[in-house]
């Protein structure tokens, strides 16, 4: 089974589930925002908290959570490696060329790999908590004020709704396909590395035509069932704000009270 994470939703009854998608799309964003305030590990330890804390309301098992870690761990690991040996600091305890490994370089390579740990967990939970239709419904609501400059708001919520709902499709298509080329003799895990990335090019092709049929039935059904963006479009689940989204609003404006307290002193 593949493990791409992004995009698949977890059904479930939780109080993380049960939120207003537009509570939970503005809260992820203005999460990632607020985090930058950290600064020390008395400023992370709330926030570690809190997402500790939301995890556990989602009822959503964490190997989820660390599957959706893992794609990005090259990543991570590379800018944590550049920050280690290429910040300055006054306790020097190695030093070649232009790299150099001291306690505050140190320090800030872990302030940042936490920082990237805790915004992937946090967008996950957006994800994993959220069905596609419900994250387009808050796309579009929290775009609705760019229509009076005549951005086709509609339109682009559509497609980042069709774009997080079949990318694991298309994930779960090409493991079919390398699993059939792997019956067939076909080796992606020896050789070198331009002869690895040969043995991709036959995947190319039937993940194309599978795209585009994917695409083409979408078009059909969307079609033969009347769709029409706009204006006068009806919606079956209307979103409604209850008292559970105020809460969370609250919330982060304790949090954001707190982590500016801590670090300004105000």
């Amino acid at each position: 089974m593949n493990k791409l994470i992004v995009g698949r939703y977890i059904p479930g009854n939780s109080i993380i589930h049960n939120l207003d998608p537009r509570a939970k799309f503005i809260g992820t964003f203005y999460f990632i925002g607020i985090i930058f305030l950290a600064n020390s590990w008395y400023t992370y330890l709330p926030l570690f908290l809190f997402v500790l804390f939301a995890l556990k309301l989602s009822n959503v098992p964490m190997s989820f959570f660390f599957k959706g870690l893992r794609p990005l761990m090259w990543l991570i690991l590379f800018t944590v490696i550049l920050q280690v040996f290429f910040t300055p600091g006054e306790q020097i305890f190695w030093q070649w060329w232009i790299f150099s490994l001291s306690w505050q370089s140190i320090i800030n390579g872990t302030y940042i790999f936490v920082r990237f740990v805790l915004i992937v967990f946090f967008s996950t939970l957006l994800t994993l908590t959220t069905t596609p239709v419900e994250l387009s419904d808050a796309i579009e609501a929290v775009m609705k004020p760019l229509k009076v400059v005549r951005f086709p708001v509609t339109q682009v919520a559509l497609m980042l709704s069709i774009a997080l709902r079949f990318v694991p499709q298309l994930m779960d298509q090409t493991t079919k396909i390398m699993n059939a080329q792997r019956a067939r003799g076909v080796d992606f895990g020896t050789g070198s590395i331009m002869k690895r990335i040969k043995s991709f090019i036959p995947l190319l092709i039937p993940l194309f035509v599978s795209s585009f049929s994917i695409a083409y039935d979408l078009s059909i059904a969307m079609e033969s069932r009347g769709y029409q963006g706009g204006e006068n479009r009806t919606k079956y689940r209307e979103l409604i704000w209850q008292r559970n989204d105020t809460l969370m609003v609250v919330t982060f404006v304790l949090i954001t009270l707190l982590l500016a307290y801590l670090r300004f002193g105000i």
